[in-house]
């Protein structure tokens, strides 16, 4: 039983959705361009379940490129009708276009100058007739088999809003790029923006040795630093070679346990290393793409290293 409800439910609401995608008329495209030419912000309002939707909406909008805030009807009419401007459009959601805190808004909005655009599910009520531009989800029925609460009504809403969203943000020509620089600690921004050089141990955080270095001097800076491996360099820190902790355990088994060799000779020159401004998602494919897996790779400008880019950084740096 419950299942055959929950049927119904989604296939009613995604019948709802097809519906409203065939009757986009004209005032959508209106919209489009009234957000795109708004030389101030797109301000949602709404009360109740259509307020989270506007609340909601606010958010997409500003993530994909075009500066928004939620403004709570009830509060509105109380002082907060202050951060509305003549260079604004306010974006008002009432699935019944009779929401009384939504009604007394037109005035004040108009006479601020702004223009208002309703997103409802009654074309012909007070609201729409007070509207500068009506979005009509055309729903006449909820999902809930009572016909009460919030459901088609609301998802309709938050479609046709995701709609409206990113129409404008393809008319910018908004990027990945840009979405990034709104999303800084999201794993798409980390991708976009982070690169080598913001993960990378830096030279006093990392095991740097002379190639006269000993064994136990390299084993120490080895573990002092917290690090899975020493970088060799000469004394203009030019790269000479990198030896790892397994580099040095080998070398115990295979000597018997001789501790005299010279970092020179512990060492391997042929070493795989990465460019400081290289994307951080670049340097996890270098990784990836090595045919031995290592754990630690030197960073290096014009030859001279400038650090060290750990394997487990990157991980922890969010990036996937």
């Amino acid at each position: 039983m419950s299942l055959r409800t929950a049927q119904r439910v989604l296939q009613e609401e995604a019948q709802a959705l097809l519906a409203l995608a065939e009757a986009l008329d004209g005032s959508f495209e209106q919209a489009v361009k009234w957000i795109l030419a708004c030389n101030g912000r797109v301000v949602t309002c709404g009360v109740g379940k259509s307020g989270h939707i506007a609340r909601k909406t606010a958010g997409t909008l500003s993530s994909t490129g075009t500066p928004a805030l939620f403004l709570h009807a009830a509060e509105a009419v109380h002082g907060d009708l202050g951060m509305v401007t003549d260079q604004d459009i306010v974006l008002l959601y009432s699935h019944s276009g009779e929401t009384d805190e939504i009604v007394k808004l037109f005035p004040p909005i108009r006479a601020i100058g702004a223009k208002t655009v309703l997103v409802t599910g009654r074309q012909n009520s007070s609201c729409a007739r007070e509207a500068g531009l009506v979005l009509c989800t055309g729903v006449d029925r909820e999902a809930c088999s009572i016909n009460l609460a919030p459901t088609t009504s609301t998802t309709a809403m938050l479609a046709l809003s995701d709609a409206l969203a990113i129409a404008v943000m393809d008319r910018r020509g908004f990027r990945s790029e840009d979405f990034a620089k709104f999303h800084p600690s999201g794993s798409l921004g980390k991708r976009l923006l982070l690169r080598v050089g913001d993960v990378m141990r830096k030279l006093d955080e990392m095991a740097v040795v002379k190639p006269t270095a000993t064994f136990l001097e390299v084993s120490q800076a080895i573990t002092e630093a917290g690090v899975g491996a020493a970088c060799v360099v000469a004394e203009d820190y030019q790269l000479l070679g990198l030896i790892s902790d397994g580099d040095l355990r080998r070398h115990l088994q295979q000597s018997g346990g001789k501790l005299d060799e010279a970092a020179s000779q512990l060492m391997s020159s042929n070493v795989a290393t990465l460019e400081p401004d290289l994307l951080a998602i670049e340097g996890l494919e270098a990784f990836q793409n090595l045919p031995k897996k290592i754990g630690e790779m030197p960073v290096l400008a014009d030859g001279k290293l400038l650090g060290l880019l750990m394997l487990k950084d990157l991980v922890r740096s969010g990036i996937v």
